[in-house]
């Protein structure tokens, strides 16, 4: 299972550098790489990363689709530099997030659609914290991820995104996308005790780690542009140990 999780992220990690890094033709690149996947898929591709994921994908039977999205995630992050509202964020992240914890599951037999839909909900939420985190580099890069109507609605402007420290009305934005963050794994808690062994070790891990992530956010009072608000890893065992008590609860 670890070898096949390593060769997911590995492709995951690969399109991200395409769509972020490279220094040619990005979308050109971004093709090449679904051509590389459909070659993967057929046995026969060239790129080391790909020829890794080979037998994952023979051996757990994936679908194509999650892959396909993670690529067009990076497609879409060559013309979006604004998302306008929340519905927007959330239909971004299907496409850069909820493919992932979709195929974990799937690698652990156990990617029903009720599991799959909980799944989305608590990696969508990892996507937002991951924005929260990174609004000045975001920004610097051209590209903001926090909704435009929610900047608006708190008078944020754009040039207080690289300002430090946040100011008062940043910090807001950022408290009240945290709270929105909070409660979509809030809504993935119950994927935890729906789960077998290991895979429910395994999705509480990624769940605390966006929880704690949240925590320290709070505690760093939302001033995401003097510095990155980092969890301790206690702080994430703390919380993964709470996810799982819990879900032990909720079998009994």
């Amino acid at each position: 299972m670890r070898r096949d999780l390593q060769a997911i992220y590995g492709f995951a990690r690969l399109a991200d550098d395409i769509g972020d890094e490279y220094a040619g033709d990005r979308l050109a690149a971004l093709d090449a790489l679904e051509a590389e996947l459909d070659g993967a898929f057929a046995g026969r591709a060239r790129h080391p990363l790909l020829v890794l994921l080979q037998p994952t994908l023979r051996e757990r039977a994936l679908p194509r689709e999650p892959f396909a999205r993670l690529i067009e995630a990076n497609r879409v992050d060559q013309r979006l530099t604004r998302v306008e509202d929340f519905a927007g964020l959330r239909a971004y992240c299907a496409l850069s997030a909820d493919p992932v914890g979709e195929l974990v599951l799937h690698v652990f037999g156990q990617a029903t659609p009720e599991n799959v839909a909980l799944s989305d909900a608590i990696c969508s939420a990892l996507q937002i914290v991951e924005h929260l985190q990174d609004v000045a580099e975001d920004f610097a890069a051209g590209r903001i991820y926090l909704p435009a109507e929610d900047l608006a609605r708190f008078g944020c402007g754009e040039a207080e995104l690289s300002r430090a420290p946040a100011s008062p009305a940043l910090r807001r934005v950022v408290a009240f996308e945290a709270a929105r963050a909070r409660e979509l794994l809030r809504e993935g808690d119950a994927l935890v005790a729906r789960l077998d062994q290991p895979a429910r070790t395994a999705i509480a891990a990624f769940a605390a780690g966006g929880l704690a992530a949240l925590d320290a956010l709070e505690a760093g009072e939302y001033d995401v542009t003097s510095r990155c608000w980092r969890p301790r890893k206690r702080a994430v065992a703390r919380r993964a140990l709470q996810l799982l008590w819990r879900a032990r609860g909720a079998e009994r």
